[in-house]
């Protein structure tokens, strides 16, 4: 089966500007999502997904492909995703191939190791599953079961269930998807029309190796995490 690593990765950013091709531990961003995918041992193709040029001869000198650029009307900030890996897989096949899987690898989850990417490759194929996506433990504080509301000026459960809940203890675990990894079939996408279909598993990913960059703090949050991990 083939696979298709797919990297999203345009020029405009309001929430940190040229994310894309700023030095990140002496290392591009992209550098970190290519090193990844290499170490995955089943990426078939990494393709790059991009709008600007310069970000696209980082990608290529990472070790990424650039078949095409993507339309500036895919670029916008409020794209969604599913139209920009639509693109991908329907220039991919004007191009003659088609990926059996595509594992979405956005470059801002730069902790993201081939485990990760490997992992999530034999959970979908060994499963039966539309997709697998990965997520972290929200802390039991945060969990729906736990939270409050305010409802006409009373502080009340978020949930009804929250009745019963007098530790945060008793709360039941809950997860939010953390963007390290989205593994589906091109068939989920095509059938389903959209990346997780109606049988979608979790690959649960440990707090210490999720981090999302989206703001300054994430950028030096990163910054300290790969030091402590290479011992710089």
């Amino acid at each position: 089966m083939s696979v298709l690593g797919l990297v999203p990765a345009r020029a405009g950013s309001k929430g940190l500007p040229g994310k894309n091709v700023r030095l990140l531990h002496g290392q591009p961003l992209l550098a970190w999502t290519a090193a990844a995918a290499r170490a995955s041992g089943v990426i078939d193709r990494l393709v790059l997904s991009t709008d600007a040029e310069e970000i696209a001869a980082i990608g290529r000198a990472a070790g990424m492909e650039t078949p095409f650029l993507r339309p500036p009307v895919l670029a916008g900030d409020e794209t969604p995703m599913l139209p920009v890996i639509e693109h991908a897989v329907d220039a991919l096949e004007a191009d003659g191939w088609l990926p059996d899987i595509i594992v979405l690898l956005q470059p801002t989850s730069p902790l993201r190791t081939g485990a990760h990417v490997r992992r999530s490759v034999a959970l979908l194929r060994e499963s039966g599953a539309d997709s697998v996506v990965s997520v972290v433990e929200l802390p039991r504080h945060h969990s729906p079961d736990y939270v409050m509301r305010v409802d006409g000026g009373r502080l009340v459960p978020f949930l009804p269930d929250g009745l019963r809940i007098g530790r945060r203890q008793d709360a039941r675990p809950a997860y939010v998807r953390d963007g390290t990894v989205y593994t589906f079939w091109r068939s989920t996408l095509q059938v389903k029309g959209n990346l997780y279909g109606d049988d979608c598993r979790p690959l649960v990913v440990p707090a210490a190796e999720s981090l999302t960059i989206d703001s300054a703090d994430d950028w030096a949050e990163a910054e300290r995490r790969l030091g402590a991990a290479t011992g710089d």
